[in-house]
Parts: C-alpha cells; structure tokens; sequence
C-alpha cells in the first residue's frame, strides 16, 4: 500500500470513528466498506465491532473480536475491547483472560513480556517476582504497576492493589484500563461510593460504554440506592439488551424492592438470551414463593444432561432443580439434586472444620472477663447499631424486618464492615510472623478501639438513608465478632437469632450462598459448626452476661406479639403496631428470606427438614447433643 491509499484509509478510519457516539449504525456501515477494501485491517475490525456494540450487538462485536484476537494475537485494543464485551456480558472469568492477554499484548520489554505471560498461565507467584525486580529499576512504569495489581487482586490481597492502581492513575491519570481495574477492585471490596466516582469519570470518555454503565448501576444497587440501580440497568439494557447476566440483575434489584412478578419478568429475559444460564434458574428459585412451570423443571432437566454444561451453572441448575422437586412433594430426588449442587459447590471452596473450631477456641480464650474488664470505657459511646447476629437461615431476615418497621430504626442488610476492620488488624490464621486476630487486640491502646467504633459509624453512614437514631446490620457471621463489637461499641445491641438445629442446618444446605459460608456445603460440617456456634455464644453469655438477646425463631412463630415486645424493650424502644404488622413494611430486602417477611409470620417452614430426615443421619450425628438439648443454652 502506497503513501495515498494508507492516507486515504487511515482518513476513512477517522471519519468512521467520529461517527461511532452519535451514529453507530453509520460507522458499521463505513467499516465494512473499509473492510471490503482493506480484508482484515485490524482497525477497521475494531471499528466494526465498537459500532456494533453500541448498538446493542454485543454478539456481534464479541464474534468478530475472538476471530481478530486469532488473527492478531499481539493487537492489545482488540483484547481490551473483548475485555469490556465479556465484563457486560457477565463471563467475568473469559473477561480476565483477555484483559491479562491485553495486558501481555501491549508490552514490549522482555521482563514484561515474561512476567504477563506467566499472569495468562496464572503463574501469579512467577509473575508476581519478575514484576517486583522489575519495579526496583522503573519504579514509574504503569503497566508493571497495573500487573502487579492484577495479581494482587486475583490473590485477594485487596490493599495492596488498591494502592498499586492508584500509584498507576497518580503517574497516568489517562490509563482507562487501570481506571477500570480501579472501579471494580473498589466495588469488589464494598466502597461502591468511590468506585462510582472513578465510573463516573470512565463515563466521561466513553458514555456508551455497557460494562461501565453496568457496574455503576451494580454500584447503586451496592449503597442500597435500588432505584436508582433500576433505572440504570433499564437504561443500560435498553441499548445493550443481550446481556443475559444484566437481566438477572434488574431482576435481582426488582426483586429487593418488593416487585417480584417484575423480577421474574427480567429473570425469564435472562433465560430466553441463555437457557444454560443455571444462575437465574437458582434466582428464581431463591424467591421461595415461586413454583416452576413442568415446561421450566424439563428445561432444567435438560440442561443437566449437557456434557459441556459448566460446574458454575451445573450447581445452580442442581439447587434449582432441588427446590422444584420440594415443592412436587419429590423429596428422595429433590434431596439427590440438592446433595449434587452441594458437592460441586464444595469442589470450588476450601473449608477446615479443624482450623474453623481452633478460630472459635481462640476467641473464647482471648474474651475473658478479666479481659473485658481491662477494656472497660474503651470503645465509641454511640447506641446506634443494632447487630443481628446468628447462622444464616436462622430467622435474622425476620428479626431485622421487625426491627426495621418501627419508627425510630433502619434496616440496611448485610454489612461486611466489621469483618474488614477485625482484619485490618491481623490474620485470623496464626503463623507466618503476622500479628493475630483476636490476640492483637491485647496490644492495641484504648483510643483505638473508640477510634474502630468511630470507622465502623463512617462506613456505614453510606447506606443509611432514612436519618433514623438506630440501623441494622443485619450479618449473621457477626457472631464471630461479638467480643470485638463490644469493645469498639459497648452501648450497640447485639441479638441472637435461633433456629432449630435440624431446620437451621438443612435449610442451609439447601440453600445456595453467592460466597462465603464455605460450611454449609456438608452435612457434618454444618453440625459441626453449629455446635461450634451454639458453644461460643454460650461463652458470651458467660463473660458478657445479658449482653446478648437470644430469639429463638419458634417462639417467634408461636407467640409474635410477646417476642416483640421483649425485643423491642431490650433495644430500648417502645412498643408500635407496625412492628407487629411487619409484613406490611414497604422495604428494600435483599436476602433469600425477601418474599417470606412480606407475608405474616407462618409455621409451615418449621418442620420441613422432617420430609428429608431418612437421609440426614450424617447431620444429626454431628449436632449431637446441641441437638437433645434445644433450646437449652450450655451453662445456663
């Protein structure tokens, strides 16, 4: 090609791309012709798939991507663009990869080229070496940088790849590739108010971009802002309507602001753009109060069939199918599909009942009442938080629902904020030279603990909304942390929601957990922790005497009006009807428990697991005597 004709396409090509924002239909057009000139020019086959993403073809875009990235293995644009395809479509894992080969793509030094080449084989410790030595000559060199928090992130090492991105943005405040990383890393971690900004700042450049628009809408729904999270995925989706996992999502946002008929609406969108789709199957099946038409049971039959059906959908399909069997009175089937998702769910986690009851051992040895004794007056003085505590499935949706009707009280759902503070201060894992949690906490000076009550008020101010004297956090894995509660907030209420061990423990196995509760995936290993639980929450009440309010669920269904009472009085709160008629509350609420609190309190769930008992022998064995003695308390 002479000097005129690549002047003229390169003229083509620029004309072409400023027509992408306002008429992308136009642009697709000129990069097919450039093409019929041109077969193949790397350019114009980004230019094509560009215009047909913001047109809403994003199959399109990703087909002719994947054959560019076969041609052209060494054009970083074209992976990146694959990249923000693959994160608006959902399939976050072929998304990594291809930003890791964008990553390898665009860098020339051979150290560089080295070490991203181990990131795309997820040699992360081989990679993670050769970038620090590199780092040590060219302390300012932003996509070593960007790689090392690639790495970081994918280890979990969270801080450090936060402060790595920002480091990048700092030297290249330009870099839209870090920028991205750093808004996702900053969701990821639950600080979606500073990921909106750095979105808002993407949005800036590149207004129609889907996998922005996206994870700002995912970052309203994050801060509890529901509304607000509709109307992006909405608008979102009214662009970009092949994205299958933004269905789920809106159906989700539906669903928590007590519109599930919409819900299922969006849900059943998902379904129709990917059938294999086994998450949204599960989130349907997640509202409880939904049935499954023979036509959706068939369907999911089906899908089990597929030999190249993946783990992640395979499982979802499993529980999904699991709950419709219960639900035909098919209990021996239901019970093989839910004992089938659970085993290739724990498959995809590590969990130690060992090291699990060592973490509880230790806690129970460093909580003394000498030790809180030594502590008193120490901590942040304000009454605000309301802690409901306990194992999931235990009633705590319930409890929070109630809380959350009466006037002087706001719910805000699960909060991770006093998990991330404990860790901040050392490993809950004893080893390696590293300060542990709990027993850093006999070092710390008393203005720090005030200092940790005072943080924990700060990141949660986020999420309430209603200005009410008192909020909810309504994480059950808080019963970890109620010796640290109580040191950085004395005066925060802390309750206990009970379930019994049968009905608890089953319906945590049935149940499938976005993440965390790595022990519900075994029927020994939730007896075993519940007995854990039932144990360290006796120890509380022996250290800490009247600290904790303890509501057993079964009481709650047997006698509502005199449990509420006694909730409300050991909260401080006067008695309201609302509080009674919690069913009728207009809430966001965002748990597996969302439609059952929207109705009055009912008894059908209490003795479900019974219709499952010829096959839990395993969980019985290990509750032992937790299981003779309920609702006896250990000690008392």
């Amino acid at each position: 090609m002479d000097q005129t004709q690549t002047g003229n396409l390169q003229a083509a090509l620029a004309q072409a791309a400023k027509l992408l924002g306002a008429r992308p239909a136009l642009a697709e057009e000129q990069a097919n012709e450039i093409l019929k000139v041109v077969p193949g020019n790397a350019q114009a086959v980004l230019l094509l798939a560009r215009a047909r993403r913001l047109q809403g073809n994003g199959k399109g875009a990703r087909e002719v991507l994947e054959r560019l990235t076969r041609i052209q293995p060494n054009f970083p644009e074209a992976y990146y663009e694959l990249g923000e395809i693959l994160t608006a479509m959902g399939e976050t894992r072929l998304a990594d990869d291809a930003y890791a080969r964008a990553i390898r793509a665009s860098v020339h030094n051979p150290r560089l080229i080295e070490a991203a080449n181990a990131l795309c084989e997820n040699n992360l410790a081989v990679a993670e070496r050769i970038l620090r030595e590199f780092l040590k000559a060219h302390p300012t060199d932003v996509a070593a940088i960007r790689m090392l928090a690639e790495i970081g992130a994918r280890l979990g090492r969270y801080d450090d790849a936060e402060a790595l991105l920002a480091r990048a943005l700092e030297l290249a405040p330009s870099f839209t590739p870090a920028r991205h990383n750093y808004a996702a890393l900053l969701f990821r971690q639950n600080k979606a108010d500073r990921a909106l900004a750095q979105v808002d700042e993407l949005l800036k450049g590149d207004p129609h971009n889907p996998s922005y628009r996206i994870l700002r809408a995912a970052c309203f729904s994050q801060i509890n802002e529901y509304a607000k999270a509709e109307r992006a995925y909405e608008d979102a989706l009214k662009d970009f309507p092949d994205q299958p996992k933004s269905w789920m999502s809106l159906g989700h946002v539906r669903k928590t602001l007590g519109r599930p008929s919409e819900g299922i609406d969006a849900y059943r969108r998902a379904i129709a753009l990917l059938p294999s789709l086994g998450e949204v199957y599960w989130s349907l099946a997640n509202l409880k109060t939904f049935r499954f038409t023979a036509e959706e049971i068939a369907a999911m039959r089906h899908q089990l069939t597929r030999a190249e059906l993946a783990d992640e959908d395979r499982l979802h399909f499993e529980f999904a199918l699991g709950k419709a069997l219960e639900d035909l009175g098919a209990f021996e089937e239901s019970f093989a599909h839910y004992k089938s998702g659970n085993a290739l769910r724990r498959k995809t986690m590590h969990y130690d009942a060992e090291n699990a009851a060592a973490f509880m051992a230790r806690l129970k040895r460093a909580f003394t009442p000498a030790f809180f004794a030594m502590h008193e007056g120490a901590g942040c003085p304000a009454p605000d938080p309301i802690f409901v505590v306990g194992l999931p499935r235990s009633g705590s949706t319930l409890v929070e629902q109630i809380l959350a009707s009466h006037s002087r009280v706001e719910g805000t759902m699960e909060l991770h904020d006093i998990t991330v503070l404990s860790r901040s201060l050392g490993s809950w894992s004893l080893g390696d030279g590293e300060p542990a949690y709990p027993e850093v906490l006999a070092a710390l000076p008393p203005e720090r603990f005030r200092a940790l009550g005072e943080d924990y008020l700060s990141r949660t101010r986020l999420r309430r909304k209603l200005g009410r004297a008192l909020f909810v956090d309504k994480m059950p894995n808080n019963f970890l942390q109620i010796g640290f509660i109580h040191l950085i907030l004395p005066n925060a209420k802390i309750i206990d929601a009970r379930r019994q061990p049968m009905g608890c423990c089953f319906s945590n196995f049935k149940q499938h957990f976005a993440r965390g509760q790595a022990f519900s995936y075994d029927l020994e290993s939730l007896g075993r922790y519940y007995r854990d639980y039932v144990e360290l929450m006796a120890h509380f009440d022996t250290v800490l005497p009247g600290r904790v309010h303890r509501v057993f669920h079964e009481n709650m269904v047997e006698d509502p009006e005199r449990e509420i009472r006694a909730l409300l009085a050991y909260c401080g709160l006067p008695f309201e009807e609302a509080c009674l008629n919690f069913h009728q509350t207009d809430r966001a609420v965002r748990t597996a428990s969302s439609e059952q609190v929207r109705r009055p309190i009912f008894s059908e769930g209490v003795e479900q697991w019974r219709n499952y008992e010829p096959w839990l022998g395993p969980l019985k064995d290990a509750l032992g005597a937790v299981l003779e003695t309920y609702p006896d308390v250990p000690g008392f």
